[in-house]
């Protein structure tokens, strides 16, 4: 029951729209706008650093909210699977009919939650990829799949591993259409403010 519990808690956590709602606080359907999506990257380019870095922060505490929680309510299967539900959540918004966010930020709340040393590894590789390729679809998507790998060197336990590999997979799932746009050449690069 307490499992049971985790996993609806921590979906309807992450389905709360925290892009979507502060952007109708100003009046604007962030849908509607540059890639559509919910997440802070696009809030950041649309309505400036301060409403974007509110919404990373927030998509962050819902990711460590379901870790805690899972945690609280039980053991590491209870842990993961309401981390699974909170990204599902974030990913497939109840309140968005069934639309969200790309998971980065809801993710990294997770891993934080986590391990530090996770969080840690994926900064950096964030950092380092958007630093050089000025993309930071593809940062995003490298952090992720730095999150397995990252697992294994620090010896986490197998199901932390199957999750993370889970989490890569489906972070790369997301971010289909910015790998398209990457081979097109016509993916947003942070220095131009706009498309390549």
């Amino acid at each position: 029951m307490d499992t049971f519990l985790a996993i609806v808690i921590s979906y309807l956590i992450g389905s709360i729209p925290f892009g979507y709602l502060l952007a109708r606080l100003k009046g604007i359907d962030i849908m509607e706008l540059g890639s559509g999506n919910i997440g802070a990257t696009n809030v950041w380019r649309n309505l400036g650093p301060v409403p974007g870095l509110a919404v990373l922060l927030l998509d962050m505490g819902k990711g460590a909210f379901a870790v805690w929680l899972g945690k609280y309510l039980g053991g590491i299967e209870t842990e993961l699977l309401a981390a699974v539900a909170v990204l599902f959540g974030h990913s497939w918004s109840v309140f968005l009919r069934f639309k969200g966010g790309k998971m980065i930020a809801t993710g990294g709340g997770v891993v934080l939650a986590m391990s530090p040393v996770l969080i840690l590894v994926c900064l950096v590789v964030w950092l380092t990829t958007v630093a050089v390729t000025r993309y930071v679809s593809l940062g995003s998507i490298l952090a992720a799949v730095s999150i397995p790998v990252t697992m294994v060197i620090i010896n986490m336990s197998s199901w932390h591993i199957s999750f993370g590999i889970a989490m890569a997979v489906l972070a790369i799932y997301k971010h289909r259409a910015n790998i398209s746009r990457i081979l097109d050449g016509t993916e947003f690069k942070v220095t131009k403010g706009g498309r390549k």
